[in-house]
């Protein structure tokens, strides 16, 4: 394992002078073969026990076709919207938006979505709103178990709509 070369201690010796003269130094060996086996050991321990992350993906549904419409009825058909400044209106069918904060809008999606089991939820995100705001609502939807859900931008007519609401 580890060796190392000692001589026997030999006592000082005096010189012409009768000064007492260094000892020769000893040389010492050390055999790195163990920590090397200690490495190995360490990494593949790390290795084995270190769970490995799976990358979290999300399973989207295209049409096949882009000009095929799906139709839905109106009263199953909750839209939400989410304009540049990240604040949230709903309507269900051709009811006037109203606005609803984020934190409060997970336990509305789980009510409506239990009072409507057909329920489909139109997401319209304004193109210039940061990019979280719409990871967020998406994942709001998965939190409140709602699988069905469409991903749309926001039009002019739906901005006019939401400014009628908030004058």
């Amino acid at each position: 394992m580890s060796g190392g070369d000692v001589a026997a201690a030999e006592p000082k010796k005096k010189g012409r002078r009768g000064k007492a003269k260094k000892g020769r130094r000893l040389g010492i060996r050390i055999d790195r073969s163990p920590l090397v086996d200690v490495a190995f050991l360490l990494l593949t321990f790390f290795m084995f026990t270190t769970s490995m992350s799976r990358p979290q993906t999300m399973e989207i549904n295209l049409p096949p076709n882009k000009e095929q419409t799906v139709e839905i009825a109106e009263s199953n058909l909750l839209t939400i919207r989410v304009n540049e400044k990240a604040e949230i209106f709903w309507n269900v069918a051709l009811d006037a938006p109203k606005r609803i904060e984020f934190k409060e809008l997970r336990a509305f999606l789980k009510e409506r979505a239990l009072a409507n089991p057909k329920l489909v939820t139109l997401l319209k995100i304004d193109r210039t709103a940061k990019y979280n705001v719409m990871v967020n609502m998406i994942d709001e939807l998965n939190q409140a178990y709602i699988t069905r859900f469409s991903l749309a931008p926001l039009m002019e007519k739906d901005k006019d709509l939401i400014a009628k609401v908030q004058s």
